[in-house]
């Protein structure tokens, strides 16, 4: 049998999951069809985006996860978009948030390793051109992410 584990994992990260109709059917004891047609529904209106994959990120090497504050220097800060959409490519970047206060964005980084995120935070946030400084805050442990609590 192929392992195609990675080729799944991301598919799923870009929103390759449907909602099992069946299963939330019984869960609320509404039919099969009136679930269909709410979701079609959620979905045509924009409320639901995408449907994504919640992993246990240790087990697909993503388990070293960082928290970036960035603070951009005075004459890039009236387009922390532009910086914020650039690093929103970047495979390891998980969220990328703008913020008030002292702190412009707030970018999620997922890696394998301290080494690998070390090389992402030198090949990439320090090149980004209006980057000031930076503050990295790594997570100890997962506890809860998209509404689902672990145990």
């Amino acid at each position: 049998m192929k392992n195609i584990q990675t080729k799944l994992v991301g598919l799923f990260k870009e929103g390759y999951c449907t909602p099992q109709i069946g299963r939330i059917a019984r869960e609320i004891d509404e039919p099969s069809t009136t679930i269909h047609y709410n979701i079609k529904k959620l979905e045509k209106e924009g409320v639901i985006r995408t449907y994504k994959a919640v992993f246990d990120y240790r087990k697909i090497n993503e388990g070293f996860c960082v928290y970036v504050l960035i603070s951009l220097s005075p004459k890039q800060y009236g387009d922390p978009e532009h910086i914020a959409r650039t690093l929103a490519k970047q495979k390891e970047v998980e969220s990328v948030d703008i913020l008030t206060g002292d702190w412009e964005l707030i970018v999620k980084v997922r890696t394998g390793s301290q080494d690998e995120y070390y090389d992402f935070l030198k090949k990439v946030i320090s090149k980004q051109e209006g980057v000031r400084k930076t503050r990295s805050m790594i997570s100890l442990k997962h506890l809860k992410t998209e509404f689902v609590s672990f145990p």
